[in-house]
């Protein structure tokens, strides 16, 4: 993954399949076409993973508020979703075993008729998960459950069902798509944005007109067939290719609040099912910290970023309140964050919150253009599978799928105390050993190995976390991190769970990328100063 022979091979050679949004789906579509024989090129018009695949509630799941939809409403369309969700499940925690984990999750109940309710519907929910690895639910009663989360309010709380779905991290779970991808011959890089197309004389797409962000420089990559991934930014690519198109994609956004782990005193999640817009809400312990997500807003602005409100901060603060024996204090919050849902609206009628999380393959028989739609991170492997199936219907190919074994980058020969080794081998403290083997998986020993090389790499980049200064180096190196944000956001989630800490830290993260990129004193200056306004920004925008 070096992106400057990335940029010489996009310019100079063609391919197969270009597949545009390096997102979840993008990157599971380049994996599979790769593993199929295809010459594959991947491109992003921002980082790996930058948008919607990083800012996710973290969860694998099949989608409990789906389940009871279905039931409620008749809605088979629902129950599908539950289905797919669950049988893909394990794949993903299969496939990534230092980035994914099941995740037991308690809802309380405050009566013995809701408790019954919430057991029966998780049992259904179990029974769709036949053959999973994850334990089955259990109804607890008070004890038990203030045992496992001891900040709940005895006196609202009658029990509580336990249950289990998985948990990523999702950024760097994308990433190792898009590694494997690379290490199975496409060819991929960030910050390259789309601005055009080349057709030939019958409409068809051919080409691919793409600015490098970084550098201003224009290059068109030839393509037999072109793959739009790019999830709710989907109708811009697709327009852009043929402008008759209708509009497909009703963009949703969602946001999340992070407050100190002492929110819930407990490594187990919470699944809140009532609201005041009908919506669930999660409590989840995510990287020392707690995450409560997500809301559900109509969003038209495509051209900003969507980011925490003081609005949505209070409704999530508000919706965990009545559950805690002592109420969040609100200037506690550490970080927030939000992403865009890319809802497929048939009905334009409907409200975003009535829309399934289902997908669709489309093919544009004007342009060719292929455009993979909606859908969620759970099911990014079927939907990819499905995307690429087209691609062989298009081709006259018969290929089979293996992306269901494929190991990814960093989950080969994992072991759960590979820990135990960095330490050992490179004198590093237990938390930085246990932090690199639970982000790099096997290849954690890399990052060990870049000390010997210099030792001051060792160093923390902020004294309260396990991040070290040798990560900057092999995200450089490694991961076409090129930017302080590119990694204080997504190699690392410094910046989704920590302000204060990202902001005290970019510096140092700045210095040790610009010696490996180059940077003149003047460019590392304002990389600082670019990336510590908009955390300003983000703090103010939730006060």
């Amino acid at each position: 993954m070096n992106r400057t022979t990335s940029l010489e091979k996009l310019g100079n050679e063609a391919f197969d399949i270009c597949i545009i949004g390096a997102g979840a789906s993008g990157a599971g579509c380049a994996l599979d076409a790769a593993l199929r024989g295809y010459k594959v090129a991947l491109i992003d018009k921002g980082d790996f993973a930058a948008e919607t695949s990083s800012r996710s509630t973290k969860l694998i799941h099949g989608g409990v508020r789906y389940l009871e939809q279905a039931f409620k409403k008749f809605d088979f369309a629902q129950l599908k979703q539950v289905r797919h969700g669950l049988e893909e499940r394990h794949i993903v925690l299969k496939n990534a075993p230092h980035l994914a984990r099941p995740l037991a999750l308690l809802t309380p109940v405050s009566s013995w008729f809701e408790g019954l309710y919430f057991k029966i519907g998780l049992q259904i929910y179990d029974t769709f998960a036949a053959g999973d690895s994850l334990p089955k639910s259990k109804w607890l009663n008070k004890d038990e459950v203030l045992d496992k989360m001891p900040a709940l309010d005895p006196w609202k709380v009658h029990s509580a069902v336990l249950y289990y779905d998985g948990q990523l991290d999702d950024a760097r779970y994308c990433l190792a798509l898009v590694q494997s991808a690379s290490e199975a011959g496409a060819v991929v890089a960030n910050y390259l944005d789309v601005y055009g197309f080349e057709k030939d004389t019958e409409g068809k797409l051919y080409g691919v007109n793409v600015k490098d962000v970084l550098s201003g420089a224009e290059v068109t990559i030839t393509a037999k067939l072109v793959i739009n991934c790019t999830g709710p930014f989907a109708d811009r690519i697709r327009l852009l290719a043929n402008p008759e198109l209708p509009e497909r994609i009703r963009p949703s956004k969602g946001v999340h609040v992070v407050l100190p782990h002492a929110t819930l005193k407990s490594e187990y999640a919470m699944l809140i099912p009532k609201t005041s817009d009908g919506r669930v809400v999660f409590a989840i312990p995510f990287e020392g910290a707690v995450m409560i997500g997500t809301t559900d807003t109509e969003c038209d602005d495509l051209l900003s970023e969507p980011i925490l409100n003081q609005k949505e901060k209070r409704y999530l603060v508000n919706t965990l309140n009545p559950y805690l024996a002592k109420k969040i204090d609100i200037t506690k919050l550490q970080a927030g964050f939000g992403g865009l849902r890319p809802l497929l609206a048939a009905d334009p009628s409907k409200s975003t919150k009535s829309l399934v999380r289902d997908h669709e393959v489309e093919t544009d028989e004007s342009s060719n253009l292929v455009s993979l739609l909606g859908g969620k991170w759970t099911t990014y492997r079927l939907m990819a599978k499905d995307t690429i199936d087209r691609a062989d219907e298009i081709f006259g190919r018969t290929n089979t799928c293996t992306t269901a074994d494929h190991v990814l980058a960093g989950g080969e020969n994992y072991q759960a105390d590979s820990w135990k080794e960095l330490e050992d081998s490179f004198g590093l403290p237990e938390d930085v050993c246990k932090h690199l083997a639970a982000k790099y998986g096997s290849r954690a020993v890399r990052i060990g190995e870049l000390l010997a090389e210099n030792t001051h790499w060792s160093e923390k980049i902020h004294p309260e976390y396990p991040y070290i200064r040798a990560e900057v180096i092999y995200a450089v190196r490694n991961e076409m991190a090129v930017t302080p944000r590119d990694f204080l956001a997504r190699r690392i989630r410094l910046e989704i769970t920590d302000w204060k800490a990202t902001s005290n830290c970019a510096s140092i993260v700045a210095d040790l990328m610009s010696d490996e990129l180059g940077w003149s004193e003047h460019e590392m200056n304002s990389q600082i100063a670019a990336y510590t306004a908009e955390i300003r920004r983000f703090i103010a925008n939730a006060e």
